[in-house]
C-alpha cells in the first residue's frame, strides 16, 4: 500500500530511537525505563487520531472551543495525578490553568498581537495550555518537595506562631521560580540553541520567517504569562501547611 510505504521510513526512525531510549535507561537499571517508549507510543496513538479529527475541525470555531477544552480538561487532569489525586488539588489545578490561559488569551487576541481566528485560537491555545500544565506540575511538586526537605523549619516557624502561609512563604516562592526555570531557558535561547515548533511549522507551511519569528514571539510570552499566574496561584494554594507532606513519586 501507497500509505505504508510511505511511513515505512518515519515508522522505522520512532521505533529504533524509542527503543535505543529504553535500552539506555534499562542498562543503567533507571526506575521506570519503558515510561519513554510508552509515552511515545501513546503520544503517536493520540497525534494520529488528532490529526483525523483536526481536518474537519479546524475551521469551525465550536469545534475548536470543544477541542481547547477537551486539551484543558486532560492537562488539568495530568498535573492533578502528578501532585496526587483529591478535589482540593483539581479544583487548584484547574483555577490556576484557566486563570492563567484566560488571561493570556485575552491579551493576545484584544491587543491584535494575533487575529482572533480559529485556526491561531487552537494553534497558540494547544501550546499554552500544554506548558501551563508542565509549570503547574512543577510548581506542585517543587513546592511540596521543598516544605518535606525543610520540614524542620517549616516547624519551627509554627512553634514561633507564624502562620501556615508565612511558614512556608520562602518553598512558595523557590517552588514558583523553580518551575518556570525550564520555560525562561527555552525563551532565553531561542533562535541561538533551539528553533521553536511552532516557529519551523510555520516556515515549513509557506509563512515568511519574519512572520514566523512574530507569531513565535508572541507564543512565547503567552507562555511566560499564563506559566507565572498558573505557578503563581498553585504555590499560593498549596502554601498553608499544617502537616508534614507525604513524599511525592
Amino acid at each position: 500500500m501507497p500509505i505504508v510505504r510511505e511511513l515505512a521510513p518515519t515508522l522505522l526512525g520512532v521505533a529504533l530511537l524509542a527503543l535505543l531510549a529504553t535500552a539506555v535507561l534499562g542498562a543503567y537499571r533507571v526506575p521506570h525505563r519503558w515510561a519513554p517508549l510508552l509515552a511515545i507510543l501513546r503520544g503517536a496513538a493520540q497525534l494520529a487520531v488528532i490529526s483525523v479529527v483536526l481536518s474537519g475541525v479546524i475551521t469551525s470555531p465550536w469545534w475548536v472551543a470543544l477541542a481547547l477544552l477537551v486539551m484543558f480538561g486532560v492537562a488539568a487532569g495530568t498535573a492533578t495525578r502528578r501532585i496526587g489525586w483529591s478535589v482540593d488539588h483539581g479544583t487548584m489545578m484547574a483555577v490556576a490553568m484557566a486563570a492563567g490561559v484566560v488571561v493570556t488569551f485575552t491579551i493576545v487576541f484584544s491587543t491584535g498581537a494575533i487575529d482572533f481566528t480559529a485556526r491561531y485560537a487552537l494553534a497558540i491555545g494547544g501550546i499554552v495550555i500544554g506548558n501551563s500544565m508542565s509549570i503547574a506540575t512543577l510548581s506542585g511538586r517543587r513546592f511540596t518537595e521543598a516544605v518535606d526537605d525543610h520540614w524542620d523549619e517549616v516547624e519551627g516557624w509554627l512553634a514561633l506562631g507564624a502562620s501556615p502561609r508565612q511558614s512556608t512563604i520562602e518553598q512558595a516562592r523557590t517552588a514558583v521560580y523553580s518551575a518556570l526555570i525550564p520555560s525562561v531557558d527555552q525563551t532565553k535561547t531561542t533562535g541561538l540553541v533551539t528553533l521553536p515548533g511552532a516557529f519551523v511549522g510555520a516556515i515549513f507551511g509557506g509563512v515568511s520567517p519574519l512572520e514566523a519569528g512574530r507569531f513565535q514571539v508572541v507564543v512565547l510570552a503567552a507562555i511566560m504569562c499564563a506559566g507565572s499566574i498558573t505557578a503563581v496561584i498553585v504555590a499560593a494554594w498549596l502554601a498553608p501547611v499544617r502537616v508534614r507532606p507525604a513524599r511525592l513519586r
